[in-house]
């Protein structure tokens, strides 16, 4: 979805201005908050012009979408097409005798070598064959007609082809006869592995485990539940691949509040665009790698922002926004090549790895595994979102702050503690993330000032079942 835009129409009789200004967007220069902190001296001869969308993104009515394969299945449908609507083409020449049998024949199984010898006496042969071959396909019923691969009991037929053979080609013969025979026991073998893979596996269960999610829906192809554990266990391993140290000791022209700023307008450009929310805590993870070994200036930090959106995008998004969207909803402040050179210095900095877990996909698995209900997990997804803007849960792994808010969100829906259940799916028991949980409750409280009121008033809206507006817990019984 592409952003708002401003127009301004000047009438030239009364010199007065109009200004059609839509909702839901707000540029650099409609916030002063961002304006002030994020501030960059204006270019020179630059020519002034209206703010417009990118030319090159489509209107949203004549856009087209297409599936992964639809490429390839419209190619299939057009030759299926083409050779059924071919005319035949027609015959000048009369066929002969010969040539009319042969059209009519069926492929044999079995035929025999023509030797250098046999060259002169090819044709009678053809014709004597053809004729044999005709009287073998017609069966006793005039109605019906057997194919040259069943088995005729004619004594005669066989003693015929077996005068034909050769001893040569009788070792050959009852190899083939060898090798379909053992192709029976392979197929049954086949259908016993499926049956294996398709019956629902007995595990042994720990104590108070209510259910197995993966048991039950074993076969649901959309829940990959043979494999769903090993998964999140990779995901898990590969989080230390992606350490995030305190880094704002070395960022001389940064601040914690800056931060804070940048990843509110980075919520306000995910839910203008319509963006996933993996694409929003991608961003977010690049934009904190990046700082990690970078040092950056102030008015350098909304391009990283709007670069790291570009990257996820690209990653997450089937349709990602274009470079003249992200120029756009940074008010011209930079050009496209600043832009697409940020875009590359990110991607070596990570080292061209974006496969980074995130602690959005932690919440849905182990959600689900719970059977929790969609107003709790909002909740949680309100808790986790709203714990990006914090500076002191970035050091945290994301599956464990995927189960803290969790476990937060149960607290404050009086819906009881950790369960068996969500500590086999986890792996992480109640000690290993108290001290999250109510880090979380506590950034909860905290009350930020106005600038930072896009993550509340987003899980405000009737969509998200108001989780903001859910009373508090001052204690958690945890």
């Amino acid at each position: 979805m592409a952003p708002s835009k401003v127009v301004n129409v000047q009438n030239k009789q009364s010199g007065t201005t109009i200004t059609n200004t839509k909702k839901r967007i707000t540029t650099r220069s409609q916030n002063p908050m961002l304006n002030n902190v994020l501030l960059k001296a204006p270019v020179l001869g630059k020519d002034p012009r209206f703010k417009r969308k990118a030319e090159a993104s489509p209107p949203k009515e004549k856009t087209t979408k297409r599936s992964a394969l639809g490429n390839i299945t419209n190619a299939i449908g057009k030759t299926l097409v083409t050779h059924q609507t071919q005319e035949p083409k027609k015959v000048t020449k009369k066929a002969t005798t010969t040539q009319v049998i042969l059209s009519k024949l069926k492929p044999v199984p079995r035929v025999k070598p023509v030797k250098k010898d046999e060259e002169k006496t090819e044709v009678a042969s053809e014709i004597v064959n053809v004729r044999r071959s005709l009287d073998l396909e017609k069966s006793e019923d005039s109605s019906l007609y057997v194919s040259a691969l069943e088995d005729i009991g004619d004594d005669s037929l066989k003693k015929s082809r077996k005068s034909n053979i050769q001893p040569e080609e009788t070792e050959k013969i009852k190899k083939e006869n060898e090798q379909s025979e053992s192709q029976v026991p392979v197929k049954t073998e086949k259908k016993s592995i499926a049956a294996q893979l398709d019956a629902i596996p007995e595990r042994v269960l720990p104590e108070g485990l209510q259910w197995d999610f993966d048991a039950e829906n074993w076969l649901d192809p959309f829940q990959v539940s043979h494999y769903a554990m090993d998964i999140f266990n990779y995901l898990k391993d590969r989080e230390r691949l992606f350490p995030i140290g305190d880094y704002m000791e070395r960022q001389v022209c940064l601040s914690r509040w800056m931060r804070a700023l940048l990843v509110d307008w980075m919520v306000e450009v995910q839910e203008s665009f319509e963006l996933n929310h993996e694409t929003l805590y991608l961003a977010v993870k690049l934009v904190d790698l990046y700082l990690t070994k970078v040092t950056v200036g102030k008015e350098t930090l909304q391009l990283l922002g709007a670069a790291s959106l570009f990257i996820a995008s690209k990653y997450d998004e089937r349709i990602p926004p274009m470079v003249e969207d992200f120029l756009y909803i940074c008010d011209g402040a930079y050009t496209q090549r600043e832009l697409l050179r940020m875009e590359m210095s990110v991607l070596k900095v990570v080292d061209f790895d974006l496969g980074i877990p995130l602690s959005y996909r932690f919440l849905r698995r182990y959600a689900r595994c719970a059977k929790v209900s969609m107003p709790t997990l909002t909740l949680a997804r309100y808790i986790l979102e709203y714990s990006l803007m914090d500076y002191s849960t970035i050091m945290i792994s994301d599956s464990k702050m995927a189960t803290a808010a969790l476990l937060l969100a149960l607290q404050m829906k009086d819906l009881g503690g950790w369960t068996p259940t969500l500590e086999y799916y986890s792996g992480y028991k109640v000690d290993d993330i108290r001290d999250i949980v109510i880090l979380l409750n506590e950034g909860l409280h905290r009350k930020h000032k106005e600038a930072l009121t896009t993550v509340r008033n987003k899980y405000s809206h009737k969509i998200f079942f108001e989780v903001a507006k859910l009373p508090l817990k001052d204690t958690l019984d945890i």
